[in-house]
């Protein structure tokens, strides 16, 4: 016992200087045996407190038999109750220094009751019978960031739903979401948050149990086994997480011990409270819930949720009352270096993570590594591709030459960070409409938009995510409280558009060099960027191996153009290897059946061209086939 007290008197030193990366295994309940009496060891910090007790129904909710001990200075509290179990119930029952006793659920509990009820649950993590071994493997000594990433973007309670309306269980989604998602041709799929949260509404982003998988959906080990489905059939996972702010619910984080223990700043547009990233505990809590994540779930990436409101001090303020750093700066000095030490702590116990910032103004270096002066992230939203992007295929069609360069404008910055293409929920909701609907035209130029903006977005340089419902053509916006509209695939051009889209899906992942050289100049060149009188885009996309080349052509006005001359890379025969307006897609069938053979004679600075048909809001790919 003495060495036991020694180690965790050393690790609450840790917790306290903001350097204890898996808090987890101390704080909260875990089972354990003391001599002959097995039970449940409590731990919390709350370092106000004048008392803090355990409670539930195994005390009738009193907190007088069951107090907890203070650790030292720690401000930790630690209490072995015998008998205990899992599945039992309890709350913290917390004298602030003020005499008022709140009740408060485990800040590092694993289970908790299912909502409304806001009580933790003791849950045993161990156990699960991983069997995906393979996957683990290879991403340990192939890594991730060498394949294709290709996202699907999932809200789990509105994907599907059972008839009566009530949700899938995680086990329910691994028999039916991850055949779907493997037959579509992703490569990944994102979860939004399944984080403890007490709102439907809030899709997970406002979080009161950071430790806990949501229980609307089942048990933490029935979200293993959806995780461990999805990498058995060669799906990675990227959790969406959230550690800018949490909700004022009053059994979570807000007022914790009565102070404003993990910070308390109102977060100005979500009407929650702000994290203190220059509170080392709230530190430790965080960096060690992400590691949470990654140990005991095997996910293979996080999404970070809003780092531009934690990087700046005055994010969403009006002009009063505005702050400056200690260097009169605008940035938040220790979210700054929060968030790199969050990257190089996931970097150092797991080299292969997908660490991805969704950061929407122009902060630099974001995906280079903390020694060079960036972030750490290996990956960024690319806010200003999606905005520039949806508008200009908003635009009516008589208005697009007009705009040409807001279509060519991101190739400008495409590689000063590591980007993905985000068509997200934030994207098909609030009023922006769905995707198909920001489409101008009639019923099928609709869908031939949405086509040529798909396979426009698969050869644009970058990694991809698409929100659900983008692949077959919803066409009201996302709903989080009821589940898309599958009825609609009854109706042809929504089903032809799952078929194109799953079509389109299985060539890029076929065809390395529209994702191989992603980050790399050398995977992009313009062939026409300029002309804006037809609206017509076209660029090469390469691999690492020498010829291999993918000539990408895509004409964003609803009017064909036969005989259309665009430069080749080389002299030879070329292939059309795919076209968004094939019949079987729903399209009009202009395409070009037999192989082009290029002619010498300068073009677009090429010495050799190929004559082609581009077809109307339609998009071609060509491959020069082996001499």
């Amino acid at each position: 016992m003495p060495k036991e007290k020694d180690r965790l008197q050393k690790e609450l030193y840790l917790f306290n200087s903001g350097k204890l990366y898996h808090s987890y295994l101390n704080f909260g309940a875990h089972k354990i045996k003391i001599g002959a009496s097995t039970g449940v060891r409590f731990m919390v910090w709350a370092p106000n407190a004048r008392k803090v007790s355990v409670v539930g129904d195994f005390n009738h909710w009193q907190g007088r038999d069951h107090g907890m001990e203070p650790q030292g200075l720690t401000g930790a509290w630690s209490l072995f109750i015998p008998g205990l179990d899992e599945g039992d119930v309890y709350k913290y029952e917390i004298e602030t220094p003020w005499g008022q006793k709140i009740m408060k659920a485990d800040p590092f509990a694993f289970l908790a009751e299912k909502r409304p009820r806001t009580a933790s649950m003791v849950y045993a993590l161990d156990g699960y019978d991983w069997q995906d071994q393979a996957w683990c493997s290879r991403r340990a000594t192939h890594g991730l960031r060498k394949d294709p990433l290709l996202i699907y973007e999932v809200h789990l309670g509105s994907w599907r739903r059972k008839k009566d309306g009530s949700f899938l269980s995680y086990r329910e989604l691994a028999e039916e979401l991850v055949p779907y998602v493997k037959e579509m041709g992703f490569s990944h799929i994102e979860l939004m948050p399944l984080m403890e949260h007490p709102l439907d509404e809030s899709w997970g982003y406002q979080i009161t149990g950071y430790y806990a998988a949501t229980s609307r959906f089942g048990m933490p080990k029935d979200l293993m086994y959806l995780i461990d489905c999805c990498h058995q059939a060669g799906l990675g996972v990227i959790m969406d997480w959230v550690p800018g702010h949490y909700c004022k619910d009053a059994h979570g984080l807000a007022g914790f011990d009565g102070t404003n223990l993990f910070g308390g700043e109102e977060h100005v547009e979500w009407g929650t409270l702000k994290f203190d990233f220059s509170k080392n505990e709230a530190r430790s809590f965080l960096i060690s819930n992400a590691m949470f994540w990654l140990d005991w779930y095997h996910i293979d990436g996080l999404r970070v949720d809003g780092i531009t409101s934690m990087l700046l001090l005055n994010y969403g303020k009006k002009e009063t009352g505005k702050r400056t750093n200690l260097q009169g700066g605008k940035e938040d000095l220790s979210a700054v270096e929060f968030l790199r030490t969050l990257n190089q702590t996931v970097f150092q116990y797991h080299p292969y993570a997908l660490m991805i910032a969704e950061e929407s103004t122009d902060w630099p270096m974001v995906t280079q590594p903390p020694y060079d002066g960036g972030l750490g992230f290996n990956y960024k939203w690319n806010m200003g591709w999606m905005n520039d992007t949806l508008k200009y295929v908003h635009l009516p069609f008589e208005q697009r030459a007009n705009h040409h360069h807001q279509l060519a404008f991101s190739m400008m910055y495409a590689f000063s960070e590591n980007f993905i293409l985000p068509l997200s929920h934030d994207e098909v909701v609030h009023g922006k409409r769905s995707l198909l609907n920001r489409m101008p035209g009639d019923y099928w130029q609709k869908f031939a938009g949405l086509r040529l903006l798909h396979l426009f977005w698969l050869c644009h340089p970058g990694k991809k995510l698409l929100f659900m419902g983008g692949e077959f053509g919803q066409f009201i916006e996302w709903r989080d409280y009821t589940e898309l509209d599958w009825f609609l695939l009854g109706i042809q051009a929504h089903r032809l558009h799952r078929l194109f889209v799953m079509a389109a899906n299985q060539r890029y992942l076929q065809e390395q060099s529209l994702w191989q050289a992603d980050h790399e100049p050398a995977g992009f060149e313009w062939i026409d960027a300029d002309n804006c009188k037809q609206s017509v885009f076209s660029f090469m996309r390469k691999g690492r191996l020498k010829g291999e080349t993918i000539v990408a052509i895509f004409n964003f006005l609803p009017v064909a153009h036969e005989h259309f001359r665009v430069g080749v890379p080389a002299p030879g025969i070329y292939q059309e290897i795919f076209n968004s307006d094939r019949l079987e897609f729903g399209g009009s069938g202009r395409i070009n059946p037999s192989d082009l053979t290029s002619s010498s004679g300068l073009w677009h600075g090429k010495a050799d061209s190929i004559q082609c048909t581009v077809p109307p809001l339609g998009g071609v790919l060509f491959k020069r086939l082996p001499a």
